[in-house]
């Protein structure tokens, strides 16, 4: 099991544990994270659980594939850091992924 921090806009630090295979916006929308709307359930189709993943787990986390590339077109302020976190895949090796809602 996995542990992600959500970093919200005030700084606090909200820490939920993960079962592997779930994705980042699962664990996100199960515990209310403000910010991460999945209006479109996890299918791709939408930006609104877009996250700015931490400099230290982007190389784990891996680069958006072209889908998710397409829809981040639509959302505010992108950045090198940015993943739609329904594309995000827990795995053991992302045990203390710190995300920000953006």
């Amino acid at each position: 099991m996995a542990k992600i921090s959500f970093i919200g806009a005030d700084g606090s630090v909200s820490e939920f544990e993960a079962q592997k295979g779930d994705s980042v916006m699962e664990v996100a929308t199960r515990n209310g994270v403000p910010g991460i709307e999945a209006d479109c359930g996890g299918s791709c189709s939408c930006a609104t659980c877009h996250v700015y993943v931490d400099e230290a787990f982007r190389e784990l986390v891996g680069p958006p594939n072209v889908n998710e590339e397409q829809m981040l077109e639509f959302a505010d302020d992108v950045r090198p850091e940015s993943r739609l976190s329904c594309q995000i895949k827990v795995t053991d090796e992302l045990d203390g992924l710190k995300v920000t809602p953006a």
